[in-house]
């Protein structure tokens, strides 16, 4: 049985699930019957690429759609009351990162989703990278035996902040934008939740550009387990940086180590710039991510997407269409980042912005409720 799916938000992050549920529409195993967002224009293009009905008014959308599954790609301080209202309406839920910016409206979601039986997901497209999960497995294995230290990075360009999110780029920072998916990866491929941290916090390009957030943030999450993870994250990386995103994780333990390097992953290339006025996005030299994303063509000439960052999306259609075949949730457990994930990522991330506002003091993970 297909899952009915619907989209709030048709941004740029937005039209990853429009690609991810129109492409399973095709193939017979979702059926994709709406997208919301307040920008008519912006609708208008997204209806007539993917074939999908639009509304300004994403109750609106729930009210004539009654969809099984709604997939969340809004701001990040939009998330929490977006996701109460679908989960309210018994819909299930796809959120994409963070869950939300506060525990309690973690906490919310969570307890909404748990009284009504429903599907918390949360986006950590991370974990769907083969490499990351190639890392999390040998862990769980026992190849590197004890975890003792690591250290784990997520840059972006300056365009990120300053053009892609300028709306709303000085109501989050990189440890909410980018942060989390480094928290995630940690306890995940640690297999243990935060105990505390401590982080600093550097302003000056961003809030020289009018925008009031963080360029940089460092932080240093010590783990109940006793291993300890040294993160940094910005997104003030200059235009010619080779990568939209520069990124990586390393992981040392008692009998082993391993180094992966996502942004370098051996393709390059470098484009001409253009001449006749036209934009082109990625000109000059390149290190392309192939595996988040490609596009392709299928011998039909139909767009055929492909990478870690559409399976992850995709995996929350699967997860509903086993729901409403008579599948549990139990059935689920442990396959997918759950809304109880998505909370411990939140409360790192609330203790890294605590430990900044007190001068990189020490903040203890569990008193973040």
């Amino acid at each position: 049985m297909a899952a009915r799916i619907a989209v709030i938000g048709a941004g740029a992050f937005g039209e990853m699930h429009l690609r991810a549920f129109s492409q399973m529409q095709r193939d017979g195993r979702a059926e994709l019957v709406g997208v919301a967002d307040l920008d008519e224009a912006l609708l208008a293009r997204r209806a007539e690429q993917y074939g999908v009905k639009a509304f300004t008014s994403y109750q609106q959308m729930i009210e004539e759609t009654r969809p099984d599954g709604i997939s969340i790609a809004t701001p990040d301080h939009l998330h929490r009351e977006i996701a109460l209202q679908c989960l309210s309406a018994g819909i299930h839920v796809l959120v994409e990162k963070p869950l939300d910016v506060s525990t309690e409206g973690c906490q919310e979601m969570i307890a909404a989703a748990e009284s009504g039986g429903l599907l918390l997901q949360v986006d950590f497209h991370k974990r769907y990278d083969p490499y990351h999960r190639e890392l999390h497995d040998m862990a769980a294995s026992g190849c590197f035996g004890e975890i003792l230290y690591g250290y784990a990075y997520m840059e972006d360009r300056i365009e990120v902040p300053r053009d892609w999110l300028r709306k709303w780029a000085a109501q989050t920072t990189p440890a909410w934008f980018l942060g989390v998916h480094l928290f995630d990866l940690i306890r995940w491929i640690a297999g243990s939740d935060a105990q505390s941290v401590s982080a600093t916090g550097v302003k000056k390009k961003l809030v020289s550009l009018g925008i009031d957030t963080y360029d940089a943030i460092q932080a240093k999450v010590m783990l109940r387990s006793g291993a300890s993870f040294s993160t940094d994250v910005s997104w003030v990386l200059p235009e010619g940086h080779e990568g939209v995103v520069n990124q990586g994780i390393r992981v040392t333990g008692t009998d082993g180590m391993m180094e992966v390097d996502t942004q370098d992953r051996g393709a390059r290339c470098c484009l001409r710039k253009p001449t006749d006025g036209r934009p082109q996005v990625g000109s000059g030299m390149q290190t392309p991510n192939l595996g988040f994303f490609r596009e392709s063509r299928d011998k039909l000439g139909r767009p055929r997407y492909s990478g870690y960052g559409i399976e992850s999306i995709q995996d929350f259609a699967e997860n509903v269409s086993h729901l409403i075949a008579g599948g549990s949730l139990n059935d689920l457990r442990n396959t997918y980042a759950s809304g109880r994930d998505g909370l411990e990522a939140s409360r790192i991330a609330v203790a890294v912005h605590r430990s900044m506002e007190a001068g990189g003091a020490l903040v203890d993970v569990s008193r973040t409720l």
